[in-house]
């Protein structure tokens, strides 16, 4: 009888508690998972978790999420063809992974295509971001909350400011037209994720890298490097990293839950702004504090990394992608 009375009492306080967070789940509430690479510490995670919250209570309890951080259910680039099968309902996800698949994509990690976040969470209201979700969608996932992220240089033995400083560096590179560019200005280039980076620093695999300002700090990638250039003002490196939902999980809700998640996707935008901005101030401070000569690259800098951009990159994407040089003249 003890035990009985001790389960209501816990049923009844629980209720209690769903009721002033309003959220009261279904008895048939459906239980969507949301997969990314990042970890808990970073703010993408806190991000999707900030969604999950609000999404849950915008449908009244007739959606729940359930988060997997760290790479701990599907392996980052592997995350589009589970929400493209219907295996994995939503992700964190930088769209440029999927680019093998949709090389149409890789617009959204062009080097110097942007020249800040502001400019990039536009895209929503614009052609190429309405082009870029169509495209999406097409193929199997849906944006639900636009997110990008800016991205430093880190170097060790001498810094990196402008094209001619990477001649001889080895370097990991964040995507394959970063790749490309800075093959064709003089660098090595290493394949790796950014998890990768700090053991590929230590051990003199890479003496440069390229990734988000977020990753930077996240992966300590300080310890191992003397010179950071900062994306605080401007940056050669953006990449969309949007929450996203497998179109198979999108077309299987009721239109109820269509409008809750769309809605709190979009109210998001503003909170994914502002962590994506702060995430370049703290990167610059981490790395001042911890003696990482600084540096912030100013618009003349960006303007001749550009102008390689053009002459590589760009130029390869409009040949090389059905639909490319359309795509660039939308994000110009």
């Amino acid at each position: 009888m003890k035990t009985y009375m001790k389960h209501v009492a816990i049923i009844l306080v629980t209720v209690m508690i769903w009721g002033l967070i309003g959220i009261i789940p279904s008895a048939n509430a459906r239980e969507l998972r949301i997969s990314h690479q990042f970890s808990e510490a970073d703010a993408r995670h806190k991000l999707a978790h900030e969604f999950a919250v609000e999404a849950e209570k915008a449908t009244g309890g007739s959606l729940t999420f359930k988060l997997f951080p760290s790479k701990a259910l599907f392996k980052p680039k592997a995350q589009y063809d589970a929400m493209a099968k219907g295996a994995l309902d939503m992700s964190v996800f930088p769209l440029a992974y999927a680019s093998g698949k949709i090389p149409e994509l890789d617009i959204t990690l062009m080097p110097c295509i942007i020249d800040s976040v502001d400019e990039g969470m536009a895209w929503r209201n614009k052609e190429i971001g309405k082009k870029v979700e169509a495209i999406c969608e097409k193929r199997g996932m849906k944006i639900i909350t636009w997110l990008w992220y800016a991205g430093g240089i880190g170097s060790k033995e001498k810094a990196i400011k402008v094209p001619d400083d990477v001649k001889g560096m080895k370097f990991r590179a964040a995507g394959k037209l970063f790749e490309y560019m800075l093959n064709q200005a003089g660098a090595s280039i290493t394949s790796m994720a950014s998890s990768e980076m700090y053991m590929a620093l230590q051990t003199g695999v890479l003496n440069a890298g390229l990734t988000s300002a977020e990753s930077f700090v996240s992966y300590r990638l300080y310890e191992q490097l003397e010179y950071f250039n900062t994306p605080e003002k401007y940056s050669i490196w953006y990449m969309a990293e949007p929450i996203v939902m497998s179109m198979r999980t999108w077309k299987s809700l009721s239109e109820k839950e269509k409008n809750a998640v769309s809605e709190t996707g979009l109210k998001l935008e503003k909170r994914a702004l502002e962590i994506a901005n702060a995430a370049n101030s703290k990167a610059t401070k981490v790395f001042s504090e911890a003696g990482v000569k600084v540096h912030a690259m100013t618009k003349e800098e960006w303007q001749k990394w550009r102008t390689l951009a053009e002459e590589t990159s760009w130029k390869r994407f409009a040949e090389k992608v059905k639909g490319g040089k359309e795509l660039l003249e939308l994000a110009k």
